[in-house]
């Protein structure tokens, strides 16, 4: 798979490896919505996936020395560091979460404003398949997103998360599985919301 606007990214990521910031900062234009588009599914929140896809970027800058060009292309690797950011990211909300819930009443003073926000992201982005897709293991949701969400094949996919095709094909089938009991184990209106055919 090519980047988005069909360039071949070997000698953009290159030059950025060797610490090109111009180059760097071509790639990051190239494919930060795509990383955001992704954390905002994830998340709860546009401010929580601005954060994630700031994350990404930063991750992919220290790391640049060891991710590797898939078909052309360093989409791979920034989606599979997406979800493993909104997941810390989901960590450490509801660790927050918990702290602040042992406070007592008088010491917390909810904006109500902040409750809309959260509904609306909520009505916005499929709340349902959210939850269910965060109950998936890493590897699950790694494939999905790979196979399902980015439509690469089983064998970019192999590539981006370096395991045999085979492998891809297995755990592909068992998340689609496993991700269709647990919808079915939701609310009725979740089934609709994303489709993994």
């Amino acid at each position: 798979m090519t980047a988005a606007r069909g360039t071949n990214e070997y000698e953009l990521w290159a030059r950025a490896v060797e610490g090109d910031a111009g180059a760097f900062g071509e790639l990051f234009d190239e494919h930060r919505d795509r990383v955001f588009g992704h954390a905002l599914r994830s998340l709860a929140s546009r401010h929580d996936a601005e954060d994630a896809t700031a994350i990404v970027f930063l991750e992919l800058w220290r790391h640049r020395r060891r991710v590797r060009v898939v078909n052309g292309s360093i989409i791979g690797w920034l989606l599979v560091t997406t979800n493993n950011v909104c997941r810390n990211q989901s960590r450490s909300a509801r660790r927050y979460r918990l702290s602040l819930a042992k406070l007592s009443p008088e010491q917390t003073h909810p904006d109500p404003s902040d409750e809309l926000a959260v509904e609306i992201d909520r009505a916005r982005n499929a709340p349902g398949v959210r939850e269910v897709f965060s109950q998936l293991s890493a590897r699950d949701q790694d494939v999905l997103t790979l196979c399902v969400l980015e439509e690469l094949t089983n064998a970019e996919a192999a590539l981006a998360l370096r395991i045999p095709i085979g492998t891809v094909k297995s755990r592909l089938f068992r998340a689609k599985k496993r991700m269709a009991e647990l919808m079915v184990q939701s609310a009725p209106d979740t089934r609709d919301q994303w489709s993994l055919s």
